[in-house]
């Protein structure tokens, strides 16, 4: 009988140094600092919220304004070139490989309006400042804020693809689904601070709690932030690790995971094809699609 594949303990093997001194099931020191400070978290979001992750104000903002029937272009044109750093992230998504409708490139947010239109332009302006949110200040922890950004951009761009229907909701969901795993992390900065020099999370038990939990605290903080609710669902039932989504919303999301960790775990060969295919098989997704996605991903 095959051993069932944990995708999710494989991929934290990309975010956290691998350690001769696995303890298993028991926790170390550092672990159970974080452990104690994402219990707390649970019973009040708000300060993880507001002090540990808090959505940029500019978001829900510009939101506003695109959902105005009426709206003034020229005016939303304006909000976005107040921040420079937005709106060169919003042009780079712009002429991205993974984005880009033509071979000219866009150099202006006014040209990008004519080519791609206000919707797409809410999407790349959403992503953006969703970057701007995970960014990792001190620099020797930048790797994990980059890993989970990437594999953030690429369920996004699978879910978007995977969505029967709402491709941009779908999108926007893939970005916000892992969250939690950044609040967690911002936590455990704090607590590599306090904890023994080159103490590192080394147990199962981490890996597991940080999967399960790190979702259940995205699906907090995204009712906290006040988003719509078509979020909150898709996104309790993604944290149902038993059992496999039934809203296609989060099973679009869901798929994309599984297949945005294949990717990554394939490119640094920390994958054998047996549990490739194993992975795969549950997303529906045979050998020959997963490398044409694979090499998709490799480009964003």
């Amino acid at each position: 009988m095959a051993i069932a594949v944990d995708s999710s303990a494989l991929f934290y093997s990309l975010l956290f140094p691998v350690s001769d001194q696995d303890t298993g099931g028991m926790a170390n020191s550092l672990e159970r600092n974080v452990l104690s400070k994402i219990e707390l978290a649970f019973s009040s979001p708000k300060v993880i919220a507001e002090k540990v992750l808090k959505l940029p104000s500019r978001l829900s903002e510009l939101d506003r304004k695109l959902a105005q029937e009426d709206i003034d272009t020229k005016d939303l044109l304006g909000m976005i070139e107040q921040d420079p750093v937005l709106s060169i992230e919003v042009l780079k998504l712009c002429n991205s490989s993974a984005f880009k409708r033509s071979d000219k490139e866009i150099t202006s947010l006014q040209q990008a309006v004519v080519q791609i239109g206000l919707q797409q332009l809410q999407l790349f302006v959403r992503t953006s400042l969703m970057k701007e949110m995970i960014n990792i200040k001190p620099i020797y922890f930048r790797r994990f804020g980059a890993e989970i950004w990437r594999h953030s951009m690429q369920v996004a761009f699978l879910a978007k693809a995977f969505a029967d229907e709402d491709g941009d909701t779908a999108f926007f969901l893939g970005l916000l689904h892992d969250v939690g795993k950044i609040a967690i992390f911002k936590m455990m900065i704090e607590a590599f601070r306090q904890a023994e020099p080159g103490e590192q999370p080394s147990s199962v038990l981490f890996k597991q709690v940080m999967t399960t939990k790190s979702l259940s605290l995205s699906a907090l903080l995204v009712k906290h932030w006040q988003l719509p609710a078509q979020f909150e669902q898709p996104l309790a039932q993604l944290a149902n690790s038993l059992h496999q989504p039934t809203d296609p919303l989060a099973i679009a999301v869901w798929r994309a995971n599984i297949v945005s960790e294949c990717s990554m775990l394939k490119q640094v060969n920390k994958l054998t094809v047996e549990a490739q295919g194993q992975l795969l098989s549950q997303v529906k997704i045979d050998a020959e699609q997963f490398e044409v996605l694979h090499q998709k991903l490799l480009s964003l």
